[in-house]
């Protein structure tokens, strides 16, 4: 599974920043040797995350995004060629070179091959795949690439998040759809979950990543306590089965430091209890996720549920 959200350093109690790292204290620490040029640090902790795939994609991506990495990752290379973490390394940060257009979507494309050929099991190369299909793909690259992630690791988080918001991207009309298919592959994703996979709330994030495609398009209000599609029936009903599923855990505090739940993606379920008007439910939630909201592509943009709850109470106490 992915980290639990960062604790972060707030610049002040009303600043809300992200950290890549998602609260994973190893990896910042291994990020910012690699951004040195102490590429062995980070061989050590890829050798450590072993075949925990989302973890193992979580820190190479964030290890990836480093301006330097790639020099790195390539020296790195040198002295060990036949090493698959750090042809994987090298892939995820040639992907993102590719991203913000300082490398060549195919060259980008044929060093995550490269790597998926050196570590056959390892879903990490060709989520690196579908970040570039994400962003320089077509729909069909990009459900290549995220059957192959499947095909290695069937609740890769990650991956699905990623789908997620390419189909949402699908819009046809001056209005919603409620029959769109980012529901379908949402409510379908789940139900092919574990009972404890924080897939489950896959159905919360894809009406979410919906309203963001929506109001960017000038179809539902930028305020998303206004906007009338959390308004609608599905969608609040979508909410409160997530809500509902996470409320029922039930753990002691040592199992619950690692069990799936706390590592799911807390801050849509705030948003959704903070749009139905239910704020002590979302203070609830937000005093669990600490004052930082996910980062992309689980962030929600133009809306952070923390600062909004932040607002509301400001607003309370001022009015008191």
């Amino acid at each position: 599974m992915t980290p639990p959200p960062p604790l972060g350093r707030p610049r002040s109690k009303d600043t809300i920043t992200f950290d890549p790292a998602l609260g994973d204290g190893e990896l910042a620490t291994v990020r910012d040797a690699l951004a040195r040029g102490r590429w062995t640090e980070a061989r050590q902790l890829l050798t450590d995350t072993g075949d925990d795939w989302d973890r193992r994609g979580h820190r190479l991506v964030v290890l990836a995004e480093g301006r330097s990495s790639a020099a790195w990752a390539r020296e790195w290379q040198l002295a060990e060629p036949d090493s698959a973490d750090a042809a994987a390394l090298l892939a995820c940060a040639t992907v993102l070179l590719a991203v913000r257009g300082r490398e060549r979507p195919d060259a980008a494309r044929a060093q995550c091959l490269l790597a998926a050929r050196m570590a056959p099991a390892d879903p990490s190369p060709w989520l690196a795949v579908l970040i570039l299909a994400s962003r320089t793909g077509s729909d069909d690259e990009r459900v290549r690439a995220f059957d192959q992630v499947r095909a290695r690791h069937r609740d890769h988080h990650h991956a699905h998040h990623l789908m997620a918001a390419c189909l949402a991207e699908h819009q046809e009309g001056d209005r919603d759809d409620p029959l769109h298919e980012v529901y379908d592959f949402a409510a379908w994703a789940a139900e092919q979950a574990p009972a404890d996979s924080p897939l489950a709330v896959l159905p919360v994030i894809a009406h979410t990543e919906r309203y963001r495609v929506l109001a960017r398009a000038g179809l539902e209000s930028r305020d998303a306590e206004r906007s009338g599609h959390w308004t609608t029936r599905r969608a609040r009903q979508v909410m409160k089965a997530a809500f509902d599923w996470w409320l029922e855990w039930d753990v002691d505090d040592e199992t619950a430091a690692t069990h799936p739940r706390r590592k799911i993606d807390l801050n849509y379920l705030a948003h959704a209890k903070l749009c139905e008007g239910r704020t002590a439910e979302a203070a609830a939630l937000l005093t669990r996720i600490g004052p930082h909201a996910t980062r992309a592509p689980w962030e929600y943009p133009d809306r952070d549920p923390a600062r909004a709850f932040l607002a509301a109470r400001r607003a309370a106490l001022g009015s008191a």
